[in-house]
């Protein structure tokens, strides 16, 4: 088990309310350094819905939102990210067509001036990419490998590297293991512990209860859009 130390998010009394749906009814949250929180549920239990209100993606209808202990107020995913909280999708949001650097750095690649002009640095997104990578153990055949020749534990390990690659404290992962081959999700789980070890604070929605308590600390069930139980 990783040493906890600070918190790092903290949601209190969450509610969501999509018209006169009650997605999410006074939820309560915890995360911490080095930690990895396990959040179950049955589907329409409120899992993704309370990660999009973290992430941002969605503003509560009631309740609040502490990074770090300050009280914030999400205006889009952009205030999350520069809060240092990033959110890996199911669908993981790569783009096959271009190769693993420029996915873990689409939207915020380094560029170069060439006179007036500013342009992407690719030697360093290579550069980056190849280090990042090397860190965090993931091997492929090359950081110019496009994603659509990747396996799915290989994306999954992509896009893990993108949510990290830019000081990330908190990361939210939604069914990181789904549709894996048992030796890819071996490979996942590896990553999830060894992100805890530099001090990330994880949160993994999983239906894979036998993944949830390979890597989760503490466990966090939702039942119709309420906290229903906690176990460390």
């Amino acid at each position: 088990m990783s040493t906890i130390n600070k918190t790092l998010l903290e949601a209190k009394g969450v509610t969501k309310y999509f018209g006169t749906i009650t997605a999410l009814e006074n939820v309560d949250l915890k995360i911490h350094t080095g930690e990895c929180l396990g959040v179950v549920g049955d589907n329409g239990a409120g899992k993704t819905t309370l990660m999009k209100v973290i992430s941002g993606l969605y503003k509560p209808s009631a309740g609040s939102l502490f990074f770090e202990g300050n009280e914030k107020v999400l205006e889009s995913p952009r205030d999350s990210q520069n809060l240092g909280l990033e959110m890996v999708y199911q669908d993981l949001a790569l783009a096959g067509n271009l190769p693993i650097g420029e996915n873990i750095f689409l939207g915020r690649e380094p560029t170069k001036n060439l006179g007036f002009l500013r342009l992407l640095d690719f030697k360093k997104i290579k550069e980056l990419t190849d280090a990042h990578l090397d860190k965090l153990k993931i091997n492929v055949k090359s950081a110019d490998q496009k994603v659509e020749e990747l396996s799915g534990g290989q994306r999954q390990a992509v896009a893990i590297a993108r949510s990290t690659a830019f000081n990330a404290k908190v990361v939210i992962m939604d069914e990181p293991t789904a549709a894996l081959a048992i030796k890819e999700v071996g490979k996942v789980l590896d990553l999830i512990n060894s992100l805890k070890k530099t001090g990330v604070g994880v949160i993994v929605i999983s239906h894979r209860m036998d993944d949830i308590f390979a890597v989760s600390d503490r466990v966090m069930a939702l039942f119709q859009g309420t906290n229903f139980a906690e176990s460390e």
